[in-house]
């Protein structure tokens, strides 16, 4: 069961006095649902972070059915918005509160204080207390990840980084970006653009926009996608729908690339010499959703370049669209392949390069 609070709900709640509310008793409580509350800085719809925590909401009712009833705020300004937001929940009955962006840790802690019967959980903050906890994810291995292939595929040895604010969070991106990346090349260099907004699409997309420039000065391009395929539930049945990239709504996902864009990649890789391919570019489980990476998968059939494949979905890939005997070689184990591009010992490498040596 979920409760949706509106922003009009939450402005009218905020103003209530905690005194007015009806408190339950232990029995009472016992018979109830677990009540969970989630505050979000973004729309739901923002195809990321809050999207994420969203999907770990429902994830949440689906396990626990009817002894859980789970609720959100979206949208939620970081600041005096927040501690009202995080007191409405608490006022609401809930339990058990997720404050889901760094900038909620001051009103967290402030909130907590006033309910020191129920239990919060903070996302990526520093700051704990009794019925304060903190939770992260290890996102700076996927960050480590894609250093490494800038490393590996930037001739200028420099990359460019959009960031949203400078946190902890966030500069431990850069960071392990950044190092993995010199890894490969030690003088490697990370270029930072602060976007200062966690959700400013038209925002982001023109400091994304400005670095393309920048690197289009040099003679380097990043296809950016110019059509896209959206849908509004991750179901097997969605319907596809096909918009400009600029149109995408907030309570719309983006599946696929649409054909323009599968199509300025497919060239790219037929005018390639060498091609590396890791992870589809849509949810091509469903078919509607799968005709970017079916493109992708014809160009790399028919180009004469040399082709490299790996990771767990991109095999899947492989085998649906039949192109096995069009790859030059496919890496089977995901995790050992992005190894071997870091440029990390695989030791059944060594073992066929000790015995090439004699």
């Amino acid at each position: 069961m979920t409760s949706i609070i509106t922003r009009r709900r939450f402005n009218f709640g905020a103003g209530a006095s905690a005194a007015a509310l009806p408190l339950l008793g232990t029995g009472a409580r016992a018979q109830a649902p677990l009540g969970v509350g989630f505050i979000y800085v973004g729309p739901i719809g923002d195809h990321g972070w809050t999207w994420t925590h969203d999907q770990g909401r429902l994830a949440l009712e689906k396990e626990y059915g009817a002894k859980i009833k789970t609720s959100f705020i979206e949208k939620v300004a970081e600041g005096p918005d927040a501690a009202r937001a995080i007191r409405q929940l608490a006022q609401a009955g809930n339990q058990l509160i997720f404050t889901t962006s760094f900038g909620f840790m001051n009103p967290t802690i402030q909130v907590a204080k006033q309910f020191p019967k129920l239990k919060f959980e903070h996302a990526t903050g520093y700051q704990r207390a009794e019925n304060v906890a903190t939770y992260n994810a290890r996102f700076y291995e996927g960050r480590a990840v894609i250093g490494t292939i800038a490393g590996h595929m930037s001739k200028s040895g420099q990359a460019g980084y959009i960031a949203s604010f400078p946190i902890p969070e966030v500069v431990m991106g850069i960071n392990a970006f950044t190092l993995a990346a010199r890894k490969v090349n030690p003088n490697f260099r990370t270029k930072v653009i602060w976007a200062s907004t966690w959700y400013d699409p038209a925002k982001e997309a023109d400091a994304a926009k400005a670095l393309i420039d920048q690197m289009s000065a040099r003679g380097a391009a990043v296809p950016i996608a110019v059509d896209v395929v959206v849908g509004k539930q991750f179901d097997a049945n969605e319907p596809a729908v096909l918009k400009d990239a600029g149109d995408v709504a907030a309570d719309e996902m983006i599946f696929d690339i649409g054909p323009k864009s599968a199509e300025e990649l497919a060239e790219i890789i037929m005018n390639a010499a060498t091609v590396v391919w890791n992870g589809p570019v849509g949810v091509f489980e469903f078919d509607q959703f799968g005709e970017g990476t079916k493109r992708i998968a014809q160009a790399i059939a028919e180009t004469k370049a040399f082709t490299l494949a790996g990771g767990g979905d991109t095999i899947a890939a492989i085998q649906k669209y039949d192109i096995y005997d069009k790859v030059s070689y496919i890496s089977t184990a995901g995790g050992a392949f992005l190894e071997f591009l870091e440029g990390k010992p695989l030791p059944a490498v060594e073992i066929l390069e000790a015995r090439a040596r004699g």
